[in-house]
C-alpha cells in the first residue's frame, strides 16, 4: 500500500510533497460521460482526496463504446450514472471520498456543493450548462478546466478566475459554442487526448503549479493530423459580464436555466418541472401500473407507451425518448404526470 503513489512521486513536479497537496484537494466534477469516466479514473488512480460526481443521465447500451466505467450490467439495469462511477471508482481507490449526485446542472445546485471545492472539471455534453460553470467559476473564485470532443475534434482550455479571459471572453473569437455532442458520432481516441490535456492541467492546480500552466486553447483533429494552440491571454475583456470590471454573472439567473431541452445527438426531450418534486417512485409505479409494464430501480423508473419511452427520476426531471419535438414530450408528460 505504500508504494501505491511510488511512480508518481518519482515525477519531480508531484513529489512527494505534491502528492499530499493531491490528497488534501476537492474536485467537483460535472457530467460522467465519456470525458468524465476518463477523467474521474486517472484523477482516483492519482489519489485525489474527495471527487464529488454530478450527472443527470443513467448507463445506455450507446455508451458502452467510449464510457470506460460502465459495463452490460450497468445498461441492462439503468443505473444512474453518478452512481455506476461511484461503485466501480471505489473498486478501484477505496481511500478517495466520492460523492455521486443524480441531477440536473443548475446553478442553484451547483452552487451549493462548491464548499471547499479545489477545482472544476468540465466534462458536460452542453454548452449551457459550461457557462454556467463559467460563471460560478468566476463567482466563487474556483479555477475550472473546459473540454469537449466530437467525431475526432477535441478542445481544451484552463480558466483561472482574476488571471485568465474566461469562456465568455472567448465567446466573439473562438468557435466554443459549437462543441457539443451531435449526430457526427466520436471515436474514443479523441476522448482520451482531451483527457490528457484537461487532467494534465487538473495535476498542475492541484499541486500547486500555476507556473506550468498551459497559456493556450488547444484544438486539434486525430483524424485530420491537425493540432493548433491559440494565445488567448489578450482576449480578457473588461467588460466582460462574467469576468471584467462589474460583472453580474448572467448565467447564473433564472430566465437563462433551460427548463426543457433536447439531450445531445438523441431523439429524447427532458422536462424539468418549473418547481421541486421529489417522486415516490414505488407509489408513482403504482399509479401508472395500467399504462404497461414498469421498470423500475432505487433511482428511475421507465415504462413505454406507443413509440415512446418515459423515464422519471426521483428529483422530478423527466426523459421523453422517441422525439424531438418539445411540445410533443410537453403533452406527454402532462398527461401522465401533470
Amino acid at each position: 500500500m505504500k508504494d501505491r503513489y511510488s511512480r508518481q512521486e518519482l515525477f519531480s513536479p508531484i513529489g512527494k510533497e505534491g502528492q499530499k497537496k493531491i490528497k488534501d484537494k476537492h474536485v467537483l466534477l460535472v457530467g460522467a460521460g465519456a470525458l468524465g469516466t476518463a477523467s474521474a479514473e486517472v484523477l482516483v488512480r492519482a489519489g485525489i482526496g474527495k471527487l464529488t460526481i454530478v450527472d443527470r443521465d443513467y448507463v445506455e447500451w450507446s455508451n458502452l463504446q467510449r464510457q470506460q466505467l460502465y459495463d452490460e450490467e450497468d445498461a441492462e439495469r439503468k443505473i444512474p450514472k453518478a452512481i455506476a462511477a461511484k461503485e466501480r471508482l471505489s473498486k478501484v481507490n477505496s481511500h478517495v471520498e466520492i460523492i455521486p449526485h443524480v441531477i440536473d446542472g443548475t446553478s442553484e445546485k451547483l452552487e451549493s456543493l462548491l464548499h471547499d471545492v479545489h477545482l472544476i472539471l468540465d466534462a458536460t455534453d452542453n454548452f449551457d450548462t459550461r457557462m454556467v460553470l463559467n460563471d460560478l467559476s468566476q463567482k466563487n473564485n474556483i479555477p475550472w478546466i473546459y473540454g469537449a470532443c466530437v467525431g475526432s475534434f477535441g478542445m481544451s482550455y484552463t480558466i483561472i478566475p482574476g488571471k485568465t479571459p474566461c469562456l465568455h471572453c472567448l465567446l466573439e473569437h473562438v468557435p466554443v459554442g459549437g462543441m457539443t455532442c451531435d449526430t457526427v458520432g466520436i471515436i474514443s481516441p479523441v476522448i482520451q487526448m482531451v483527457v490528457a490535456y484537461q487532467v494534465s492541467e487538473a495535476l498542475k492546480i492541484l499541486v500547486e503549479d500555476e507556473e506550468s500552466l498551459r497559456q493556450t486553447l488547444v484544438s486539434f483533429d486525430l483524424w485530420k493530423n491537425q493540432y493548433t494552440a491559440v494565445k488567448v491571454g489578450k482576449m480578457k475583456k473588461h467588460t466582460c459580464l462574467s469576468c471584467g470590471n462589474y460583472p453580474t454573472y448572467p448565467f447564473l439567473s433564472f430566465e437563462n436555466q433551460t427548463k426543457t431541452e433536447v439531450l445531445c445527438g438523441r431523439d429524447t426531450v427532458q422536462i424539468r418541472p418549473p418547481k421541486a418534486v421529489q417522486y415516490d417512485l414505488e407509489k408513482l409505479a403504482d399509479q401508472l401500473s395500467h399504462e404497461g409494464e414498469i421498470e423500475r430501480n432505487p433511482y428511475l423508473l421507465s415504462f413505454t407507451v406507443e413509440s415512446f419511452r418515459i423515464v422519471i427520476f426521483r428529483d422530478g426531471r423527466v426523459f421523453v425518448h422517441g422525439t424531438k419535438d418539445i411540445k410533443e414530450a410537453k403533452t406527454l408528460y402532462y398527461r401522465y404526470l401533470g
